[in-house]
């Protein structure tokens, strides 16, 4: 049975959720979920039974001390309420945790109920995959629904993916069966420098949603975060010439693909975004399984691409050989 005892009546609620594992490359969906739950404030109203979802030998409960006494942590899913003021108001319901181990159905029902009881009018879903993309460029979000007329008004795409998904996946469509509009957002990270954070993704996630919703999010240190992240990157790849040849490739492909869009409805939302940061509108601030890619199989499950040396420093690996047989893959 859902309890909401506690929880205000909301505006225009809009549920937003990430979860770590396969579908977080770079944690940056998960990352940009708990930045807006620590710059709204974000009260936890409830949290999901652990034992009904998890598998505990894959994601173990880690044990704490708190004033003296031992306490254990279980990982679990967790739902908290962020009230966003404004001209126009709308509070977010956030949802954070971890990819189920078993009994998604179940899982995504218990979120569905949730969302019923809260009056909930959207479902955004937030993801990051590994892919052939430069780290030098912007870094590529795509929408993607599976309701047409969703698509049409919100500038989405109509999802026409098949192949192995992960709880995004399963959520959306749970989403759509039980008529709640819902919407996919997708990082594609640098195949390259897939450890995390990746704040730079996360930045690009936390935009696309201001622009899906229509709300201000209070950035903080993140546009510092993800200037601080590509320097470092930069510096890494230049130490190795056939690192830096192949990001080379990527942004010479990238470019060339993209040069017919450069302008648009892309320097629009670019444009509008600086309007709405400039006139002050809206609230200022007050794991295992590797990760999902662009054909939807596993990238490395939990290794970085910037990796130790015996100097002590980190520098990218090389670039797999065209045709070579452990050339990684990536997904929409």
């Amino acid at each position: 049975m859902i309890e909401l005892e506690g929880v205000p009546e909301l505006v225009d609620p809009v549920m937003v959720a990430a979860f770590e594992g396969w579908n977080d490359a770079g944690d940056a969906a998960s990352t940009a979920v708990a930045h807006l739950d620590r710059e709204w404030k974000g009260e936890v109203f409830a949290a999901l039974d652990a034992e009904d979802y998890y598998d505990f030998q894959v994601n173990r409960p880690t044990v704490f001390m708190e004033d003296g006494v031992r306490k254990i942590t279980w990982p679990t899913t967790r739902l908290s309420v962020v009230r966003v003021g404004g001209d126009k108001p709308r509070d977010l319901v956030l949802v954070r945790g971890i990819e189920p181990s078993m009994r998604w159905r179940s899982f995504c029902n218990e979120l569905l109920g949730f969302a019923h009881e809260l009056g909930v009018e959207l479902v955004v879903v937030l993801g990051a995959l590994l892919g052939d993309t430069p780290h030098t460029r912007p870094v590529p979000i795509s929408g993607t629904t599976s309701d047409a007329d969703l698509a049409r008004r919100m500038d989405l795409e109509e999802t026409k993916y098949e192949g192995p998904t992960g709880i995004v996946g399963i959520l959306q469509e749970a989403c759509t069966h039980a008529g709640v509009p819902a919407v996919s957002l997708w990082a594609a990270v640098p195949h390259y420098v897939s450890q995390p954070p990746n704040p730079k993704a996360t930045l690009a996630l936390l935009n696309r949603l201001e622009d899906l919703i229509g709300v201000r999010v209070p950035l903080g240190e993140l546009p510092e975060d993800a200037r601080a992240w590509q320097v470092g990157v930069d510096q890494l790849a230049a130490e190795d010439s056939e690192v830096a040849e192949y990001v080379q490739s990527l942004e010479e492909a990238r470019d060339t693909a993209e040069l017919p869009e450069a302008s648009g409805e892309a320097i629009a939302r670019e444009f509008e975004r600086y309007l709405r940061r400039r006139d002050g509108s809206g609230p200022g601030p007050g794991g295992p399984g590797g990760h999902a890619t662009a054909d939807g199989g596993d990238g490395p499950a939990g290794t970085p691409f910037l990796r130790d040396n015996p100097s002590g420093r980190t520098r990218p690996p090389r670039p797999p050989k065209a045709g070579g047989d452990d050339e990684e893959s990536s997904e929409d």
